[in-house]
């Protein structure tokens, strides 16, 4: 028998976005193709630590929580209520929606969506010794104490900074320990008149002989509050790549065995290697491209007339593209239309050809980028430069697809052992690239996912 205590997510939703100019609740903004709450809920429905989830939205917008919800299949969410007029309000309503029995309570603000599943894992794990925990991450700012001056302010103490932490969220406790600090809190007639910015707060100051244990968090670990940190946000979201997933034998033959897998540049390298490892999994692969049979994604009806010869698709692939080196002003026209063509038509015109086919199967899409999409650099100024419209495209089309349940995503891989790149660079020790059957694979783990909108890096030492 598990004697494991339920844990439950409690997703905290219940502000609007004055802050971020406008009148709607900032956790509906959208970064990264996906609403800031479609991020937080999928970052707790993956979690295999957590059993379920309660989400306490802004009175009047609940309904919208439900379609989300529906739409993106979380299936952990148990009941979606409106908060209440003040944070505590709002803690308090979801504490009391959780029933007498015992259980873990991680209370987490829906607009910090870049939590890392590492921090679920250790607070539920801390939660096994203690019954407070909270998130925390070293101030790298002097704190200063301000008093009122006779033209201002004065600064009256400064910390020591090694002492001080930045407090985050996910906030987590024993069930009946923060409902018996709620409790005291509400029988104290002061407490509103001075009441806690959280809930760690509320335990330390109504049940100061509980100790409220430390999980290191992490600087990505932000709260979008302010106009600009919905850009610093989307700009992590496009930097920050997600993790490949880690399928189980059986998926792959579950998710590919029968059906149809449409490969873009499969006659060598990576390319090559996805259509051989899919049909190793007993799906019904269709590789094409120049060499191959003429197939040329430059040219949007070379496209269109592959995918009518294959009938029903469910995936997806396009790993074509060139590398060209050299200085802008020097390039000939030829070189410039090539490598627009292929890194960047090509990839739009593989996904206008292939949309209806993929409405149809519920099915992925599946390009990929290079890590000098990040910064542009000398002699690569065309390719990063597709390369970084390339991720942009994935994630508008994982937000214009979402409804038609199409899962777009991007892989970023480092630098391969490909045909393109010898071309480019001559020979290279072996030992410092990446296999393109490794690459391969990762590509397999991401297209049988569930992931949308994101870029999955695929690095030499496995991080």
């Amino acid at each position: 028998m598990d004697s494991r205590l339920r844990s439950v997510g409690v997703v905290l939703a219940g502000g609007v976005g004055q802050r971020v100019g406008l009148n709607t609740p900032k956790q509906l903004i959208k970064i990264a193709g996906r609403t800031i709450l479609e991020h937080t809920l999928a970052l707790f429905d993956s979690a295999p630590e957590i059993d379920e989830i309660v989400v306490l939205m802004t009175p009047g917008f609940t309904d919208q929580v439900e379609e989300i919800v529906a739409r993106g299949r979380y299936g952990k969410v148990s009941k979606i209520i409106e908060g209440g007029a003040s944070r505590t309000e709002t803690t308090w309503r979801a504490l009391k929606a959780l029933g007498p029995q015992e259980c873990n309570v991680l209370l987490h603000d829906a607009v910090r969506p870049l939590l890392e599943p590492r921090i679920l894992t250790e607070c539920v794990r801390a939660l096994e010794t203690y019954s407070a925990v909270d998130v925390a991450i070293p101030s790298s700012d002097t704190v200063v104490v301000a008093v009122p001056g006779p033209r201002g302010e004065i600064i009256r103490d400064i910390p020591d900074r090694s002492r001080l932490r930045r407090g985050q969220t996910p906030q987590c406790f024993r069930l009946s320990v923060i409902r018996e600090a709620y409790e005291r809190a509400f029988a104290d007639p002061d407490f509103d008149k001075q009441p806690a910015t959280d809930d760690c707060g509320v335990v330390l100051r109504y049940l100061p002989d509980v100790p409220i244990y430390i999980v290191p968090g992490s600087e990505h670990n932000m709260k979008v509050t302010h106009p600009v940190d919905v850009y610093i946000a989307d700009k992590l979201f496009q930097l920050a790549a997600a993790g490949a997933p880690a399928p189980q034998p059986r998926d792959y033959r579950e998710a590919l065995s029968g059906r149809s897998v449409v490969v873009f540049g499969g006659s060598y390298g990576i390319g090559a290697d996805v259509v051989d490892l899919a049909r190793g999994h007993g799906a019904d692969v269709h590789s094409f491209s120049r060499t191959q049979n003429g197939v040329r994604v430059e040219d949007l009806a070379s496209v269109a007339k592959a995918l009518a010869q294959v009938g029903r698709v469910d995936y997806v692939v396009n790993t074509a593209g060139v590398l060209h080196m050299g200085k802008l002003a020097e390039v000939t026209d030829e070189t410039i239309a090539e490598t627009v063509g292929v890194n960047y038509l090509g990839p739009v015109n593989v996904a206008r050809a292939a949309y209806p086919y993929l409405r149809d199967s519920n099915g992925c899409l599946l390009l990929y980028t290079s890590s000098s999409y990040t910064r542009g650099r000398a002699d690569y100024s065309l390719y990063s430069s597709t390369k970084a419209a390339v991720v942009n495209l994935t994630q508008a089309l994982a937000d214009e697809w979402a409804d038609d349940g199409i899962r777009v995503n991007c892989v970023n891989p480092e630098r391969t052992s490909t045909p393109m790149r010898e071309r480019a660079f001559g020979e290279e020790p072996a030992h410092t690239l990446l296999s393109p059957r490794a690459v391969a694979q990762t590509s397999l783990d991401v297209l049988i996912s569930d992931l949308t909108g994101q870029v999955i890096d695929v690095r030499l030492d496995g991080t």
